[in-house]
């Protein structure tokens, strides 16, 4: 279990296999979060809705329109009602970190939220339709925590949950949907790969592997659970920046 230190505020997580972030905050301490990960309260702990700045924007990003938010004195728990990893992710004065869709469990009222698109697609046929697909989500969110104050984030993720530092330069190919999150300063796009079979010694387009490529300097967190890409294995026709490896 960890105790994490927030403000005047302490942020407990618990359970092994469904994790909770189990909180005291102080008075002067506020958090938002989605209202379907409240697990429980003490009755004088305030809940209120908070309305994110440019919500139609938030929700085409993906995030809803209205956020909870609870206001200390009091105890106040959080769970994603799914096993696997409770992330803690603290945010230092003007840090901020890009986070995959759907990992967002809750905030301290000291970050911010904002979302940009990915960037990371590509398009596949089937007779005379075209679909497109973004592997990685059409949008990431962006938390920052403001200029002169920290700040945390808790995100859930399914299975077990890896983080890698690189390097600047240094790359790293990751499963698009294990992607938890990255700095902003860790630059992505597709990567394929075409291994080669006893059929054909450049491989085939039904023979291929779809990476996301990480390039750092910065963190990269994935989990050990991922679906399937969607399209992946469907005839490609197009798609946004992306290197290729033939072996």
């Amino acid at each position: 279990m960890a105790k994490l230190q927030f403000g005047n505020s302490v942020c407990q997580i618990e359970g092994a296999f469904v994790p909770v972030a189990d909180m005291k905050l102080a008075p002067e301490d506020s958090i938002y979060f989605t209202h379907h990960v409240l697990l429980w309260k003490d009755p004088h702990v305030n809940v209120t809705t908070m309305p994110l700045a440019g919500g139609w924007k938030r929700l085409l990003a993906g995030m809803p329109l209205i956020m909870t938010q609870a206001q200390g004195p009091g105890h106040i728990a959080f769970s994603k009602d799914d096993p696997g990893e409770l992330i803690p992710v603290p945010l230092q004065p003007g840090q901020s970190i890009d986070v995959r869709e759907h990992f967002f469990l809750a905030a301290t009222s000291t970050v911010a939220y904002d979302w940009f698109q990915t960037g990371v697609w590509f398009q596949t046929t089937n007779g005379d339709e075209t679909e497109t697909h973004y592997p990685v989500g059409m949008f990431m969110d962006r938390f920052s925590a403001a200029a002169q104050t920290p700040g945390l984030l808790l995100l859930h993720a399914a299975g077990n949950i890896f983080v890698r530092e690189l390097a600047p330069y240094q790359t790293i190919l990751v499963k698009p949907t294990a992607l938890i999150f990255k700095d902003p300063s860790v630059q992505m796009h597709l990567h394929f790969e075409h291994p080669s079979t006893l059929f054909s010694a450049w491989g085939s387009w039904g023979n291929r592997y779809l990476w996301l490529r990480l390039y750092g300097p910065g963190r990269v967190a994935v989990q050990s659970v991922f679906d399937p890409v969607e399209g992946e294995a469907r005839n490609i026709q197009g798609f946004s920046r992306a290197t290729e490896q033939r072996w």
